[in-house]
C-alpha cells in the first residue's frame, strides 16, 4: 500500500530543488538547517549539490557541503556533481566541489573521463594532484 505523497511535501521539496538550480545558496543552507536532508535527490536521482554544480553556483554548492552534502552522489544516470560541473564548463564550481572532498574517479563518466572527451588538459592537471 503506497501513500499518497502530502502536497505540502511536494511543494517544499520543489521549492528547494529550485533553490539549488537559481543559488539561493543562504535560503538552501536555512531549509538544511531546519531539517530538509542535505542529501535529498528528485526522481532523477539528482542531489540539491548535483543541481547547484550543474547550474553554476558555487556559494550554493559549498553551502551544502559544509552541512554535510555527498559531494560524489551520482544521480541515476551514474553522474556526479563534479563530472556535471566539468562538462558545463563551471571551474569555480569544480574548486568547490574537490575542497570539499569530491573524487574525479567518481561516476559514469567520470569527471576525469569528461575531461578527456573535451580536451580540458588543465583539469586533468588539476585532478591529478588530487
Amino acid at each position: 500500500m503506497s501513500e499518497t505523497p502530502d502536497p505540502e511535501v511536494i511543494e517544499l521539496a520543489s521549492k528547494v530543488f529550485d533553490l539549488a538550480r537559481t543559488g539561493g545558496a543562504e535560503a538552501l543552507a536555512a531549509y538544511v538547517d531546519a531539517g530538509v536532508p542535505v542529501n535529498l535527490t528528485n526522481d532523477r536521482g539528482d542531489s540539491l549539490v548535483m543541481l547547484a554544480a550543474y547550474h553554476g553556483h558555487a556559494a550554493a554548492v559549498s553551502a551544502l557541503l559544509e552541512r554535510g552534502a555527498d559531494a560524489d552522489r551520482a544521480n541515476d544516470r551514474g553522474q556526479t556533481p563534479l563530472a556535471g560541473a566539468v562538462f558545463k564548463g563551471e571551474d569555480a564550481v569544480i574548486r568547490v566541489l574537490l575542497a570539499g572532498g569530491a573524487n574525479p574517479e567518481a561516476g559514469t563518466p567520470s569527471a576525469v573521463d569528461t575531461a578527456r572527451m573535451f580536451g580540458k588538459a588543465e583539469l586533468l592537471e588539476l585532478f591529478a594532484t588530487r
